[in-house]
């Protein structure tokens, strides 16, 4: 666990010591007790030169942690797995009109529209903060055009505090948010354009509201992309029936939360037992529960992002909670329920991806 001087990896002992042991254990002390804890160290791009290295499989969401300046004076960031950056663009946006967020039953609408301080305030006042952080930080990019995006990477290619860039493709309170992320073509040709700006580890977060989620999927992967960032919110609306109208500004924003969970579990499901490629599953994680029901269908680390909002300390929680679950169902390592749940064999791209498979062992919890 990356930063804890007070956690050790005994991979270096010796046989005039103690036998060597197949797989990495963790010990913690707690006050005069040294304990034995799960491994959650989880190498999310094995693939990539640069890898992603996370010390645990909990990262926060875009645009649910700010750039994580204002929960380091919460709680010990560095005890995340990583940090996911609002999304940057070219240049600052005010975002859209109030109200933003208004809740809903079982989760919340937001439609904030991009808010934030652009690029060039990014480079100057806040990656060199992330530069002196132990977790590593993903930058959440968004444009209006490919160039954009295009342009975006190469100024952050090689940006101090940069560990990879996450490319929003599906964000469904702006104008056009959605065109990207939701035709194959349009999806492989925008990551196609990043990739060849920036050899950074390379997520692309995909949307929802798609026919055939496999496809995209396959089509970015085919681009270039190191990972997929599974899903982003739901097209939702939310009307006010005193004043006859949408309750939010905007008029309709993105569904997040618990309800828009089934919904990304079986995304993250489809396409993990479909394509190989890395998965970092998003939507309605609340609870440890939640985060081993994404990582036994296929994802290798989890996003936690409305949750915040109830709880600016739900992502450390969920580390927390995550650890004495394993501890209790004697799992040593979280690598072993990665895929737990998925079929034997992986299905082609072009099998039938609304079916999900029952021919498959029982979970390991």
């Amino acid at each position: 666990m990356r930063g804890n001087p007070r956690v050790r990896h005994l991979w270096t002992l010796t046989k005039r010591t103690r036998p060597v042991l197949p797989r990495a254990v963790v010990f913690v002390q707690r006050g005069a007790y040294i304990e034995e804890v799960p491994n959650l160290s989880v190498e999310v791009l094995p693939g990539h030169k640069r890898g992603l290295a996370l010390s645990n499989p909990v990262m926060t969401a875009s645009g649910t942690f700010g750039n994580g300046l204002e929960y380091a004076k919460i709680f010990d960031i560095q005890r995340l797995g990583a940090i996911v950056s609002k999304a940057i663009t070219l240049r600052p946006r005010q975002g859209n009109a109030q109200p933003r967020i208004v809740e809903t039953a079982g989760g919340m609408l937001n439609s904030i529209g991009l808010q934030n301080i652009g690029i060039e305030a990014i480079l100057r006042d806040v990656a060199p903060v992330w530069s002196t952080w132990r977790v590593p930080v993903i930058a959440n990019i968004a444009g209006e055009s490919i160039p954009n995006y295009a342009e975006l990477a190469r100024r952050l290619d090689g940006a101090a505090g940069v560990s990879g860039i996450e490319i929003n493709v599906s964000c469904p309170n702006v104008e056009n948010g959605l065109e990207f992320g939701s035709d194959p073509r349009a999806a492989s040709d925008l990551t196609y354009a990043v990739r060849r700006e920036t050899d950074l580890p390379l997520l692309v977060k995909l949307g929802p509201n798609v026919t055939d989620i496999v496809a995209i999927a396959a089509a970015v992967a085919d681009a270039g992309a190191d990972a997929l960032t599974l899903i982003n919110t739901f097209p939702a609306m939310r009307i006010n029936i005193d004043a006859r109208r949408p309750e939010l500004g905007w008029g309709s924003g993105g569904l997040s939360g618990p309800a828009l969970k089934p919904i990304a579990l079986r995304m993250v499901y489809q396409v993990a037992r479909s394509l190989s490629i890395p998965i970092v599953g998003c939507g309605g994680i609340v609870s440890a529960e939640d985060a081993i029901e994404f990582l036994m269908a296929g994802a290798t680390a989890v996003q936690v992002g409305t949750a915040t909002f109830r709880n600016p300390r739900a992502p450390l929680d969920l580390i927390e909670s995550l650890e004495d679950v394993m501890r209790r169902q004697e799992i040593e390592d979280v690598k072993e329920i990665v895929g737990a749940a998925l079929p034997a064999r992986r299905e082609s791209a072009t099998a039938d991806a609304g079916r999900v498979a029952v021919d498959h062992p029982p979970p390991r919890l």
